[in-house]
């Protein structure tokens, strides 16, 4: 071979080497940036997920070859031109009407204990904008259900920042299969919008009680051995049952507490109801026998027998509401004067007023009034009685979450707490 072929040869060689390490160069930079996707990116995606949907139900495993790894999401963006995100689609910046939070990330993975809540709140700035940015997936089995273990990947689509699901993935012996989450893990299982265990009493309790109902209830009539204070395992007898008590049915001990006014016209909108424990019953009759099966608190002669209630479980979306709203703190749970994070408070506005659970209304505090003194001059320590009274400007100072519904009141959870909130604080549309 002649020496100019041979060194014609290498300069090729080396022009090939350098394109390769241009383009790899050049992959590298483009995987560090969010996202984007086109229609028909989104097309393609929603074509690679219903093939990967159509091959986990007839079990048949998905290639582990390192190209056939990627989510369907992944797979459409790698199969696409590449293009920028849109000018305006920085996180924390207003992107079709939606602010991510600052530091929102490109890619999020379910953890145990995590809420919806608190989901949206590592995308976005306002998490009760989740409905705006959630990518609804036709092919996924109730798309709305997200489970431990599934990713979330903030990609753009026609400029807008949307959050799209990928159902977890399990390796199997050099193979990857897609787990079954939606049709072998319960409801339960999945993530809720608030902490369960926090509202769980409230969810299946009666907790509001009108004037009719706590007239037609049964009630507790007395104790075997005259308890003063009826606790777990000890046996009732209660009267007032509209349809006869049969054996082994199971009906709930509530007090009627204190009366819930609106704060503005202190019209009586229903009474508290305290929860004391849950019995069933032993022998049917007049007067029936029941059994404490379960104690929370002391229950006493004349508190009411209920049969038991079945709620929604807390499946539902935040989301502002559809209509303004404007109310007012009633009461909070146990009675307590100052209300922070996580407490059950209850609210002068219900289902007639448009509210469903999942709404988000912002938390005010009433400004103060203070007297103006600068034109008092010297007298301003002896005359402040004379000087004019100046109102102050409300003060969001938290954020709250309707978890409960009924006709003209709502029970909620106190979501944020930047400071003290208290009876009679506002809630409005946030």
């Amino acid at each position: 071979m002649q020496p100019q072929t041979i060194r014609q040869l290498f300069m090729r060689h080396h022009r090939l080497s350098a394109l390769v390490i241009a383009l790899a160069l050049v992959a590298g930079c483009r995987s560090e940036r969010p996202l984007a996707a086109t229609p028909d990116m989104a097309a393609a995606a929603n074509a690679a997920a219903t093939a990967d949907a159509a091959a986990a139900q007839q079990g048949e495993p998905q290639a582990a070859s390192g190209a056939d790894q990627t989510s369907a999401m992944e797979a459409a963006v790698d199969a696409a031109p590449p293009s920028q995100p849109p000018p305006a689609s920085a996180a924390g910046q207003p992107t079709g009407g939606v602010e991510l939070a600052p530091d929102a990330p490109q890619s999020y993975v379910v953890k145990r204990h995590d809420t919806l809540w608190g989901i949206a709140k590592v995308f976005l700035r306002d998490p009760w904008d989740w409905p705006e940015i959630w990518q609804v997936n036709p092919q996924i089995h109730n798309p709305h259900l997200i489970y431990p273990g599934d990713t979330l990947r903030l990609v753009y689509i026609d400029g807008r920042p949307k959050v799209v699901l990928q159902r977890a993935q399990i390796e199997r012996g050099g193979e990857v299969r897609v787990m079954p989450r939606v049709r072998s893990l319960p409801l339960a299982a999945a993530v809720t919008t608030i902490p369960y265990e926090t509202v769980a009493a409230f969810m299946s309790k009666p907790s509001v009680l009108s004037e009719e109902e706590i007239s037609r209830a049964a009630y507790v009539l007395a104790s075997l051995d005259d308890h003063a204070a009826i606790a777990e395992g000890n046996t009732i007898y209660a009267r007032g049952f509209q349809t006869p008590a049969q054996i082994g049915m199971t009906y709930n001990i509530v007090r009627v507490g204190d009366p819930l006014r609106d704060p503005d016209s202190h019209e009586i909108l229903g009474y508290n109801g305290i929860f004391a424990g849950t019995a069933r019953v032993t022998r049917s009759g007049d007067p029936a026998t029941l059994i404490m099966t379960q104690s929370s608190r002391e229950a006493e002669p004349g508190d009411k027998v209920l049969a038991g209630r079945l709620d929604v479980p807390l499946d539902f979306i935040p989301s502002a509401p559809h209509h303004r709203i404007v109310g007012r703190i009633m009461a909070v749970n146990d009675g307590v004067t100052v209300i922070g994070q996580y407490e059950v408070v209850v609210i002068d506005r219900g289902a007639r007023d448009g509210l469903v659970p999942g709404d988000v209304l912002a938390v005010y505090k009433a400004g103060e009034v203070v007297r103006d003194n600068e034109k008092n001059g010297f007298l301003q320590g002896s005359a402040t009685v004379f000087a004019p009274k100046v109102r102050l400007p409300d003060e969001r100072i938290g954020t709250f979450m309707v978890f409960k519904t009924f006709d003209r009141i709502s029970y909620g959870l106190i979501m944020e707490a930047q400071n003290i909130i208290r009876v009679a604080d506002r809630v409005e549309s946030p």
